[in-house]
């Protein structure tokens, strides 16, 4: 059997631990699937008093996580700290100019410093894997760039944050607010103290940059991507959709049209019977559409220590093997820099809700707004009088320009009988 490949881990959190773990439980197992050995030789972390629940014997310990570049007892280097920058980017340059692979479960430092990453890692004939960093123990990276290879791929979308399908499955099934659920997930550890990346879209969106370069042969945009969070969802709105046979779901989507690439995360309304739909709690689904292969649908564990050391010691294995290739599929070069499409003439149907005061009138000047703007209406429904007077109304539009459809809102948002921010969620139909 081929010497031991010795690993340096950096980052000694849930899931740094759970790497160590399953190197130290499923030894055996790995060593035959790999060819050869993988052990944790160095670890790097901030606090080396916390018990970890996992035994350190033997394993060194390096107080600055970049010495971990240059060790001679480590072979490849795998970056769990987290962060666009500082330490964590850091460690990769470093890593890849010493000329040992690099692992990361890093969305955010690779939907910034990717293609810098894998350009360096190109010119040094070296593997740059990232399997954990879309979709925890998903292995929807493998899926785009091994399996659906030969395929056009037309489309790429789905639940990428499993802290928002949590907090959206909860409001749903108890009826409770988004505050309530968000402080309980909180609580219980699903949600940061500051959940501002989870449910305002931009850890969606970090990934979704991601598997557009993979399944489009783009330079990574993650600038592009409109990012729209769920803050603003009431619990009247999952009520109401669940009425017209959708669930509300923070979906990311990235397609190509006319050449030109359309990244977005927003809330949609999602028909019941589809998979994504049927996908709960902080469970992630990633859907490929695919020229040959059809619709491809991935659905796992997104986060946690388990899922996520399973994706990186399958990397680790990766590279055992000594599997070298473009980080990208295609050598960054090839890449290709796609223009940002605009929004404006996309169609699809479109879910509205005003809070509007409840007087004689009041329809009449909301659907005069759709109407000057060339928008059709399906469906509308008129919820009760609140205690300050005031109703909800709920709109379903026909097939309609995006454009036209946000032109009306401004005109509706701008009567005085329209109570705060009208609020606007696509229908996925595909």
């Amino acid at each position: 059997m081929a010497d031991v490949l010795h690993v340096g881990i950096a980052g000694l959190g849930n899931v740094g631990t759970g790497v160590v773990k399953l190197l130290q439980q499923n030894a055996d197992l790995i060593s035959r699937r790999a060819g050869r050995p993988i052990v944790a030789t160095a670890v790097s972390a901030r606090d080396r008093s916390r018990n970890r629940g996992v035994s350190l014997d033997g394993i060194d310990w390096v107080d600055d996580a970049a010495e971990l570049a240059t060790r001679d007892n480590v072979d490849v280097v795998v970056e769990l700290i987290g962060g666009s920058d500082g330490p964590a980017l850091t460690l990769a340059r470093r890593t890849l100019a010493a000329g040992k692979p690099f692992v990361t479960a890093n969305k955010a430092m690779l939907a910034h410093h990717g293609l810098e990453l894998a350009e360096a890692a190109e010119k040094a004939g070296l593997p740059l894997k990232y399997e954990a960093a879309v979709a925890g123990g998903i292995p929807v990276i493998k899926g785009v760039s091994e399996g659906a290879a030969a395929n056009l791929i037309t489309r790429v979308y789905g639940l990428m944050n499993g802290t928002c399908n949590y907090i959206l499955s909860r409001m749903e099934a108890e009826r409770l607010d988004f505050a309530t659920v968000l402080a309980d997930a909180q609580a219980l550890g699903f949600a940061e103290a500051d959940p501002s990346f989870d449910i305002d879209g931009i850890d969606t969106a970090h990934k979704l940059s991601i598997l557009a370069a993979l399944a489009f042969g783009a330079r990574i945009d993650f600038a592009s991507v409109a990012c729209t969070g769920i803050r603003a969802i009431a619990s009247a709105d999952i009520a109401q959709a669940a009425a017209l046979g959708f669930r509300i779901k923070l979906v990311g989507l990235a397609e190509v049209q006319d050449g030109a690439l359309f990244q977005r995360v927003h809330p949609a309304l999602v028909p019941l019977d589809h998979p994504v739909a049927t996908t709960m709690g902080s469970l992630n689904a990633v859907v490929l559409e695919g020229d040959f292969v059809g619709r491809l649908f991935f659905q796992g564990r997104g986060a946690g220590e388990g899922p996520t050391a399973s994706a990186v010691v399958a990397d680790l294995i990766d590279i055992a093997r000594s599997d070298v290739r473009p980080p990208f599929v295609m050598p960054v070069a090839d890449l290709e820099a796609l223009p940002r499409a605009s929004a404006g003439d996309r169609r699809g149907r479109y879910y509205l809700r005003l809070n509007v005061a409840d007087r004689a009138g009041v329809l009449a000047e909301l659907t005069a707004a759709l109407r000057d703007t060339g928008v059709s209406i399906e469906s509308l429904v008129q919820r009760g009088t609140s205690a300050d007077g005031g109703a909800m109304v709920v709109m379903v539009t026909h097939e309609a320009r995006e454009e036209d459809v946000l032109a009306s809102l401004d005109r509706m948002a701008a009567s005085p009988s329209v109570v705060g921010q009208p609020v606007m969620m696509h229908i996925l139909d595909f």
